[in-house]
């Protein structure tokens, strides 16, 4: 009895060492995925990463990884003379493959949300543009257009639509004082907008785009999703 006993506590203590060390590998391992992430074509301001799955040390063993959760912000990218920033973006990574000595990583499947701020919005949709909710999943775009001399300014209600699966385009559903000779085409040209969204990391694709309150939260998904290296 007293030598299961000492058996009992043995295990239990390496149990304990191993949990320890297997946690100590993942905080380790995190901080410095964090380090190496890269998005080809952009800049990015920071990163976050959660790696799921116990345990870890039999993952890193098998050079894959169960499921890691990515938290990029300030994800910046020059697409057609533009400068679009992805405010954030949040992304739960399945099955992902380790290669090059752990300094490149692709998930065989992955599913997030990237938000644009309505003032990363109406930096990039153009000088004298403001963007920002205009509830019922709708955006306000307020413009500024010179009509016989005089400047006019005119705010919309715009529907924001995915066109070709990586470019928004915000339309006005209607423009007020259409009686002006010229105002609608004017306003128009001033509040309709288009942009092409870059700077998500490869195999990842746009899918839905919903307007709320705290910016254009735009749903993405994809496949053999690379991340580093």
């Amino acid at each position: 009895m007293r030598a299961l006993r000492i058996l009992l506590v043995t295990v239990v203590v390496l149990g304990g060492i191993f949990v320890a060390v297997d946690r100590a590998a993942v905080y380790f391992a995190e901080s410095e995925a964090a380090d190496r992430i890269q998005v080809t074509g952009a800049t990015i301001g920071s990163t976050d990463i959660s790696i799921k799955g116990f345990p870890f040390l039999t993952q890193i063993a098998n050079s894959q990884l169960d499921e890691v959760d990515v938290e990029i912000t300030g994800i910046e990218t020059d697409t057609n003379g533009r400068r679009v920033r992805i405010s954030r973006m949040n992304a739960a990574l399945h099955e992902v493959k380790l290669a090059d000595g752990y300094s490149s990583a692709t998930a065989a499947r992955a599913t997030g949300t990237a938000v644009i701020s309505y003032r990363d919005l109406t930096a990039a949709a153009g000088d004298g543009v403001a963007v920002e909710y205009g509830g019922n999943s709708k955006v306000k775009v307020t413009g500024t257009v010179d009509i016989l001399g005089n400047p006019l300014s005119r705010s919309v209600l715009s529907t924001v639509t995915l066109v070709d699966g990586h470019t928004l385009k915000a339309h006005a559903d209607k423009v007020p004082g259409k009686g002006i000779p010229g105002l609608e085409g004017a306003v128009r040209q001033k509040t309709d907008f288009a942009l092409e969204v870059g700077g998500l990391p490869s195999g990842l694709k746009l899918r839905k785009i919903q307007p709320t309150a705290d910016g254009l939260e735009i749903s993405v998904a994809g496949t053999d999703v690379r991340l580093a290296g």
